[in-house]
């Protein structure tokens, strides 16, 4: 995963999101329009995953959050469920030691308790053998709902015993499976879906969001470089009113 020579230059260090989150969609929908199995589909989806590996160090993004497998995904045919349990575990396999050399941090969030316990170890090890890379840090989210991680935050508190005057927004965000890592900037989806899908609810309450009809296998680093650009021009306020009509505001 070697770094490219070319960067952003069009866009300004301070326009680029320190964290982006994808939704991966449509990569059984490319292999449908190829006439392969959906399987095919996402092994090239995990194929490109690479290339966007290489391109986040590149745009000099932190955090890159993937959504690889959800916890309503269960409820697909078992032998894509199995094909989709073996893809993990094949990237484990053969891109860990490449991961590890290029500095990037790997990290689950959402729940183990369903995977094979083997499959579960593999993920435990790789999270500890790159716990101390900086270069990029990688959120996997493997058996992840939104909804499912706000109810796993309210039975910790519960457990710890916190009170209901105690609750803030900042101690929630502590208990969630991203406890550490900042709020997306940017979340991409591909394929044209113009819905949540269960993904960062909390999280994403301020993200910006880019939607490309674009199949996830075929997101390159040219799309990418477009859903930056994209995310430069936007004007985040976060409740607020952008400084520019603030000044016409006052100036009226």
């Amino acid at each position: 995963m070697a770094e490219s020579d070319s960067k952003i230059d069009t866009i300004p260090p301070d326009k680029i999101p320190r964290h982006v989150a994808i939704i991966m969609d449509g990569n059984g929908r490319w292999a449908l329009a190829r006439g392969l199995p959906r399987l095919a589909g996402h092994r090239a989806g995990t194929e490109n995953l690479r290339r966007i590996l290489r391109a986040s160090v590149e745009f000099g993004i932190k955090y890159l959050t993937i959504y690889a497998f959800s916890t309503e995904n269960w409820g697909r045919p078992p032998e894509e469920v199995r094909g989709l349990m073996r893809i993990l575990e094949d990237v484990i396999d053969r891109e860990l030691d490449e991961l590890d050399k290029e500095g990037v941090q790997l990290r689950h969030i959402g729940r183990l308790e369903r995977l094979d316990p083997r499959l579960q170890e593999k993920v435990l090890q790789a999270i500890e053998r790159t716990k101390d890379n900086d270069r990029l840090i990688l959120n996997v989210a493997f058996n992840y709902g939104g909804r499912d991680e706000i109810v796993c935050a309210i039975q910790r508190m519960i457990r710890d015993g916190v009170k209901a005057e105690d609750v803030t927004a900042e101690l929630v965000s502590r208990y969630l499976f991203t406890a550490g890592v900042p709020d997306p900037d940017l979340i991409i989806r591909t394929s044209g879906e113009l819905r949540i899908s269960n993904f960062l609810i909390w999280q994403a309450a301020y993200a910006e969001w880019y939607v490309t009809p674009t199949y996830w296998p075929d997101f390159d680093k040219e799309e990418f470089r477009r859903a930056l650009e994209a995310y430069a021009q936007r004007d985040r306020r976060f409740g607020g009113i952008s400084p520019a009509v603030e000044d016409k505001v006052h100036a009226g």
